[in-house]
């Protein structure tokens, strides 16, 4: 085999100058410029920014891709790969018109019902594979509805409009977040926000008599309170009164007391030293007495007694003259001792002479 025919059995490439390595070129060269005219003539489609409170998320050809940004900027291939920004902060879903009948056949309407959620960021991707982009629509948006509806059914308007309307907010809050925890465990019901609902016209009517009569029920009520509260107000600052009064009563009864008690025990004190001073004294004179009797008994002997006598016959300046003094007192008794002493005397002195001249 000649060598020309080797060549052209082992596939000689041209050279690049050749019609072959002329369409590569050309094909590249469109490459290229395809590129850099969707970058110029649409930005977005190749680098795009992903917000604060936001990532990113990625479909190629509609398949999810296992991909999250965070926020900034980032690049994408352009008409192949497409880009959504998914909130991952608190954001609120409001529910407007949501009609619902109630256990007694009333329909009634709740003009706006507003869910504060959240969607985790860790749960992003399984919860936009399972559910998309507006999986609030059917967490949120649908179950709204559903949730409102099966409360109102099995209750009375009386209960939905008045009695328990405070309890529907967390009764809301609860079945919703049971759900998402159960089926999309990324989705976090923080609150619920119920307003009152719209009920015909009739209806309205007759709640608004029914609460003007309980509004005057209960104002009478409240004056009836306020009179008790009076009354008994009155009542305690008259017992604080009579107290105050029979307190003050006792303290000056008390003080009258100590002041009578003191007085007589002042009196008690002065009757005994009184009493005390009368008995010294009567101890006196009656040791005086004792002892002037003792006196007198040594000193009134027949000759003081005779003295005495004879002192006051001596002072004595009436004189009386004649045969009988009949009307002249004398002690008779002093005169007879006198007489029997003086007779005595005498005898005495007769034996004395006696026995002398013997």
């Amino acid at each position: 085999m000649d060598p020309q025919q080797r060549r052209t059995e082992t596939g000689h490439r041209p050279p690049v100058g050749e019609p072959g390595g002329d369409v590569t070129s050309i094909f590249v060269a469109f490459g290229v410029f395809i590129a850099i005219a969707a970058l110029v003539m649409f930005p977005s489609s190749l680098v795009h920014q992903v917000p604060e409170g936001h990532v990113g998320a990625y479909w190629r050809g509609g398949a999810l891709l296992n991909m999250i940004t965070e926020p900034g900027f980032h690049l994408k291939l352009p008409f192949i790969t497409n880009y959504e920004p998914v909130q991952v902060t608190l954001q609120t879903d409001q529910v407007k018109d949501i009609p619902c009948g109630t256990k007694g056949g009333v329909m009634i309407t709740f003009e706006k019902i507003e869910v504060v959620n959240r969607l985790r960021k860790d749960y992003v991707y399984d919860t936009l594979l399972n559910y998309g982009v507006n999986y609030d629509n059917t967490w949120i948006y649908d179950k709204i509805h559903h949730e409102i509806n099966q409360f109102c059914s099995s209750h009375s308007l009386q209960q939905v409009y008045i009695d328990i309307f405070d309890q529907i907010d967390e009764r809301m809050k609860e079945a919703l977040q049971a759900d998402c925890t159960r089926y999309a465990p990324g989705i976090e019901i923080i609150s619920v926000r119920v307003t009152k609902p719209k009920i015909p016209e009739s209806v309205r009517r007759n709640f608004e008599q029914m609460e003007e009569e309980r509004t005057k029920v209960l104002i009478a009520i409240e004056k009836q309170r306020v009179a008790e509260k009076e009354a008994e107000t009155k009542k305690i600052m008259a017992i604080s009164e009579a107290e105050k009064n029979a307190n003050v009563s006792m303290i000056l009864m008390q003080q009258k007391l100590t002041e009578k008690d003191s007085s007589r025990r002042e009196a008690d004190i002065e009757n005994q030293m009184y009493l005390d001073r009368q008995k010294s004294l009567a101890d006196a004179d009656y040791y005086r007495v004792l002892k002037e009797a003792e006196a007198n008994k040594l000193k009134l002997t027949p000759e003081f007694l005779e003295l005495k006598f004879i002192d006051a016959i001596a002072r004595n300046t009436k004189m009386f003259f004649g045969d009988k003094v009949p009307n002249m007192v004398l002690d008779q008794r002093l005169l007879g001792n006198f007489l029997n002493h003086s007779a005595k005397d005498k005898s005495s002195d007769g034996n004395l002479e006696t026995a002398t001249d013997s």
